[in-house]
Protein backbone atom coordinates (compact mmCIF):
# COMPACT_ATOMS: atom_id res chain seq x y z
CA UNK A 1 0.00 0.00 0.00
CA UNK A 2 3.00 2.49 0.58
CA UNK A 3 3.21 4.93 -2.01
CA UNK A 4 -0.45 4.07 -3.75
CA UNK A 5 -2.17 6.91 -3.81
CA UNK A 6 -6.04 7.81 -2.75
CA UNK A 7 -8.53 8.84 -5.95
CA UNK A 8 -10.82 11.01 -5.20
CA UNK A 9 -13.61 11.64 -7.49
CA UNK A 10 -16.13 14.81 -8.08
CA UNK A 11 -18.95 14.98 -10.54
CA UNK A 12 -19.17 18.32 -11.11
CA UNK A 13 -17.36 21.48 -11.61
CA UNK A 14 -18.93 22.97 -9.13
CA UNK A 15 -17.78 20.31 -6.61
CA UNK A 16 -14.29 19.72 -7.71
CA UNK A 17 -13.59 23.41 -7.59
CA UNK A 18 -14.00 23.32 -4.04
CA UNK A 19 -10.80 21.40 -3.30
CA UNK A 20 -8.93 24.94 -5.23
CA UNK A 21 -5.02 25.72 -3.79
CA UNK A 22 -5.74 22.61 -1.07
CA UNK A 23 -4.65 20.48 -3.54
CA UNK A 24 -1.12 20.92 -4.68
CA UNK A 25 -0.99 19.66 -8.63
CA UNK A 26 2.23 17.92 -9.51
CA UNK A 27 1.09 16.58 -13.11
CA UNK A 28 -1.62 16.01 -15.20
CA UNK A 29 -2.78 13.20 -17.02
CA UNK A 30 -5.73 12.40 -19.23
CA UNK A 31 -6.91 8.99 -19.85
CA UNK A 32 -10.46 8.35 -21.86
CA UNK A 33 -11.07 11.82 -22.16
CA UNK A 34 -10.92 12.55 -18.23
CA UNK A 35 -8.27 14.48 -16.82
CA UNK A 36 -6.79 13.20 -14.15
CA UNK A 37 -5.00 14.91 -11.56
CA UNK A 38 -1.83 14.19 -9.64
CA UNK A 39 -0.89 15.72 -6.81
CA UNK A 40 -1.44 16.11 -2.47
CA UNK A 41 -4.46 17.05 -0.51
CA UNK A 42 -3.02 17.92 2.61
CA UNK A 43 -0.13 15.99 2.72
CA UNK A 44 -1.53 13.04 1.14
CA UNK A 45 -0.84 11.53 -2.14
CA UNK A 46 -3.89 12.24 -4.46
CA UNK A 47 -5.53 11.37 -7.72
CA UNK A 48 -8.35 13.89 -8.42
CA UNK A 49 -10.76 13.79 -11.43
CA UNK A 50 -14.16 15.51 -12.53
CA UNK A 51 -16.24 11.89 -13.64
CA UNK A 52 -19.52 13.60 -14.69
CA UNK A 53 -22.76 12.59 -13.57
CA UNK A 54 -24.28 9.41 -13.57
CA UNK A 55 -23.45 5.87 -12.40
CA UNK A 56 -21.90 4.83 -15.88
CA UNK A 57 -19.47 7.84 -15.47
CA UNK A 58 -18.61 6.85 -11.68
CA UNK A 59 -17.87 3.56 -12.79
CA UNK A 60 -15.54 4.07 -15.36
CA UNK A 61 -13.81 6.64 -13.52
CA UNK A 62 -13.52 4.39 -10.56
CA UNK A 63 -11.69 1.86 -12.97
CA UNK A 64 -9.53 3.95 -14.83
CA UNK A 65 -8.32 5.17 -11.11
CA UNK A 66 -7.35 1.95 -10.09
CA UNK A 67 -5.98 0.33 -13.57
CA UNK A 68 -3.75 3.53 -14.76
CA UNK A 69 -3.10 4.68 -11.23
CA UNK A 70 -3.68 1.88 -8.20
CA UNK A 71 -5.48 3.24 -6.25
CA UNK A 72 -5.63 2.08 -2.41
CA UNK A 73 -9.02 3.62 -1.71
CA UNK A 74 -11.68 5.56 -3.27
CA UNK A 75 -13.23 8.75 -1.88
CA UNK A 76 -16.12 10.98 -3.17
CA UNK A 77 -16.89 14.45 -2.46
CA UNK A 78 -20.61 16.34 -4.02
CA UNK A 79 -23.50 17.09 -2.91
CA UNK A 80 -27.15 14.46 -2.88
CA UNK A 81 -30.83 15.05 -2.24
CA UNK A 82 -31.67 15.05 1.36
CA UNK A 83 -34.63 12.05 2.06
CA UNK A 84 -34.31 11.78 5.84
CA UNK A 85 -36.52 14.79 7.05
CA UNK A 86 -34.79 15.35 10.19
CA UNK A 87 -31.68 16.70 8.07
CA UNK A 88 -31.91 20.17 6.51
CA UNK A 89 -29.74 21.66 3.45
CA UNK A 90 -26.00 21.53 4.01
CA UNK A 91 -26.04 18.99 6.27
CA UNK A 92 -23.15 16.24 5.25
CA UNK A 93 -23.83 12.64 5.39
CA UNK A 94 -21.29 10.07 5.25
CA UNK A 95 -22.05 6.46 3.63
CA UNK A 96 -21.69 3.48 5.37
CA UNK A 97 -23.70 1.63 3.26
CA UNK A 98 -24.43 2.36 -0.46
CA UNK A 99 -27.34 0.85 -2.11
CA UNK A 100 -28.20 1.32 -5.95
CA UNK A 101 -32.09 1.99 -5.33
CA UNK A 102 -33.13 1.59 -9.13
CA UNK A 103 -31.65 -1.74 -9.68
CA UNK A 104 -34.38 -4.25 -9.50
CA UNK A 105 -37.89 -5.88 -10.47
CA UNK A 106 -41.68 -3.99 -11.43
CA UNK A 107 -44.10 -6.11 -10.26
CA UNK A 108 -47.48 -4.03 -10.23
CA UNK A 109 -46.36 -0.84 -10.86
CA UNK A 110 -43.76 -1.18 -7.53
CA UNK A 111 -39.87 -1.47 -7.94
CA UNK A 112 -38.34 -3.71 -5.55
CA UNK A 113 -34.60 -3.52 -5.20
CA UNK A 114 -32.04 -6.14 -5.84
CA UNK A 115 -28.06 -6.45 -5.19
CA UNK A 116 -26.88 -5.40 -8.94
CA UNK A 117 -26.62 -8.60 -10.88
CA UNK A 118 -29.37 -10.81 -9.15
CA UNK A 119 -32.99 -11.01 -9.32
CA UNK A 120 -35.04 -13.29 -7.22
CA UNK A 121 -35.27 -15.46 -10.46
CA UNK A 122 -31.83 -15.29 -11.67
CA UNK A 123 -28.95 -15.51 -9.25
CA UNK A 124 -30.63 -14.49 -6.10
CA UNK A 125 -29.41 -13.18 -2.54
CA UNK A 126 -30.45 -11.92 0.26
CA UNK A 127 -27.59 -8.62 -0.03
CA UNK A 128 -28.55 -5.81 -0.47
CA UNK A 129 -25.76 -2.83 -0.91
CA UNK A 130 -21.92 -2.27 -0.46
CA UNK A 131 -20.96 -1.68 3.03
CA UNK A 132 -18.22 0.34 4.24
CA UNK A 133 -16.00 -1.07 7.31
CA UNK A 134 -17.78 -0.21 10.32
CA UNK A 135 -13.84 0.77 11.82
CA UNK A 136 -13.52 3.43 8.99
CA UNK A 137 -16.69 5.20 9.65
CA UNK A 138 -16.08 4.24 13.47
CA UNK A 139 -12.59 6.44 12.68
CA UNK A 140 -13.76 9.03 10.39
CA UNK A 141 -16.89 10.19 12.66
CA UNK A 142 -14.48 10.06 15.99
CA UNK A 143 -12.33 12.46 13.78
CA UNK A 144 -15.18 14.89 13.20
CA UNK A 145 -16.49 14.77 16.73
CA UNK A 146 -15.23 18.62 17.53
CA UNK A 147 -15.24 19.48 13.60
CA UNK A 148 -17.57 22.54 12.94
CA UNK A 149 -18.57 23.23 9.43
CA UNK A 150 -19.35 27.29 8.50
CA UNK A 151 -22.94 28.42 8.95
CA UNK A 152 -25.12 27.85 6.22
CA UNK A 153 -27.21 30.85 4.89
CA UNK A 154 -30.67 31.74 6.48
CA UNK A 155 -31.80 31.21 2.79
CA UNK A 156 -30.63 27.56 2.54
CA UNK A 157 -31.41 26.78 6.40
CA UNK A 158 -35.13 28.07 5.64
CA UNK A 159 -34.74 30.85 7.60
CA UNK A 160 -32.54 31.24 10.10
CA UNK A 161 -28.47 30.29 9.34
CA UNK A 162 -27.38 27.19 11.11
CA UNK A 163 -24.46 24.90 11.72
CA UNK A 164 -24.73 21.93 9.76
CA UNK A 165 -24.74 18.47 11.08
CA UNK A 166 -22.31 15.60 9.91
CA UNK A 167 -23.48 11.98 10.21
CA UNK A 168 -23.77 8.85 8.87
CA UNK A 169 -26.17 6.21 7.58
CA UNK A 170 -27.57 4.90 3.74
CA UNK A 171 -26.97 6.62 1.03
CA UNK A 172 -28.77 5.50 -2.20
CA UNK A 173 -27.38 5.82 -5.94
CA UNK A 174 -29.73 5.73 -8.65
CA UNK A 175 -29.54 7.66 -12.30
CA UNK A 176 -32.20 9.78 -11.43
CA UNK A 177 -32.64 13.22 -9.94
CA UNK A 178 -35.34 13.23 -6.78
CA UNK A 179 -38.05 15.71 -7.04
CA UNK A 180 -40.91 14.37 -5.63
CA UNK A 181 -41.61 14.00 -1.41
CA UNK A 182 -43.81 10.47 -2.61
CA UNK A 183 -40.66 9.32 -4.14
CA UNK A 184 -38.62 10.43 -1.43
CA UNK A 185 -40.41 9.25 1.24
CA UNK A 186 -40.25 5.97 0.27
CA UNK A 187 -36.86 5.40 -0.75
CA UNK A 188 -36.13 6.84 2.81
CA UNK A 189 -39.19 4.13 4.52
CA UNK A 190 -38.09 1.41 2.41
CA UNK A 191 -34.31 1.78 2.14
CA UNK A 192 -33.45 3.80 4.88
CA UNK A 193 -31.95 6.43 3.20
CA UNK A 194 -30.47 9.53 4.48
CA UNK A 195 -29.89 10.92 1.38
CA UNK A 196 -29.83 10.03 -2.87
CA UNK A 197 -27.58 10.60 -4.87
CA UNK A 198 -26.00 9.48 -8.75
CA UNK A 199 -23.14 7.79 -8.65
CA UNK A 200 -21.92 6.32 -5.26
CA UNK A 201 -22.86 2.81 -4.74
CA UNK A 202 -21.80 2.52 -8.55
CA UNK A 203 -17.99 3.36 -7.08
CA UNK A 204 -18.65 1.24 -4.18
CA UNK A 205 -19.31 -1.56 -6.35
CA UNK A 206 -16.21 -1.56 -8.81
CA UNK A 207 -14.17 -0.62 -5.42
CA UNK A 208 -15.81 -3.89 -3.84
CA UNK A 209 -14.34 -5.72 -6.95
CA UNK A 210 -10.94 -4.47 -6.86
CA UNK A 211 -11.07 -5.52 -2.72
CA UNK A 212 -10.31 -1.60 -1.80
CA UNK A 213 -11.98 0.67 0.59
CA UNK A 214 -14.61 3.76 -0.39
CA UNK A 215 -15.74 6.40 1.41
CA UNK A 216 -18.66 8.52 -0.38
CA UNK A 217 -19.02 12.70 1.61
CA UNK A 218 -22.29 14.26 0.79
CA UNK A 219 -23.70 18.02 1.29
CA UNK A 220 -27.50 17.89 0.85
CA UNK A 221 -28.53 20.80 -1.28
CA UNK A 222 -31.58 19.79 -1.79
CA UNK A 223 -34.48 17.96 0.38
CA UNK A 224 -35.40 16.07 -2.75
CA UNK A 225 -39.11 17.28 -3.02
CA UNK A 226 -40.88 19.98 -5.80
CA UNK A 227 -38.59 22.73 -5.22
CA UNK A 228 -35.56 20.21 -5.50
CA UNK A 229 -34.55 21.29 -9.16
CA UNK A 230 -34.71 25.25 -7.60
CA UNK A 231 -33.10 24.86 -4.36
CA UNK A 232 -30.45 22.40 -6.31
CA UNK A 233 -29.52 25.59 -8.35
CA UNK A 234 -29.63 27.99 -5.72
CA UNK A 235 -27.54 26.20 -3.19
CA UNK A 236 -25.42 23.94 -4.93
CA UNK A 237 -22.14 26.11 -4.61
CA UNK A 238 -22.70 26.85 -1.06
CA UNK A 239 -23.37 23.36 0.64
CA UNK A 240 -20.87 21.23 -1.83
CA UNK A 241 -18.10 23.36 -0.15
CA UNK A 242 -19.00 21.44 2.70
CA UNK A 243 -18.72 17.83 1.87
CA UNK A 244 -14.98 19.02 0.30
CA UNK A 245 -14.17 20.14 4.12
CA UNK A 246 -15.32 17.08 5.41
CA UNK A 247 -13.43 15.50 3.23
CA UNK A 248 -9.73 17.69 3.97
CA UNK A 249 -10.45 16.74 7.56
CA UNK A 250 -10.73 13.08 7.48
CA UNK A 251 -8.24 12.48 4.11
CA UNK A 252 -5.08 11.54 6.45
CA UNK A 253 -7.14 9.12 8.00
CA UNK A 254 -8.09 6.58 5.16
Amino acid sequence: MAGQPLGLICAIPNEIQHFGQAFQLGSEKSVAGFSFLIGKLEGVETVLVEAGMGKVNAAVVTTLLMEHFNCRAILFSGVAGGLDQGLGVGDVVIGSKLIQHDYGMVVDEQLTTYQPGHLPIHLPTSTLGYDVAPALIERVMTALVDFELPEISAAAAGGLARTPVITSGVILTGDQFIGCTTARDRLCAVLGGLAVEMEGAAIAQVAERYRVPCLIVRSLSDLAGEESTIDFMQFLEETAGGAALVLRRIISLI
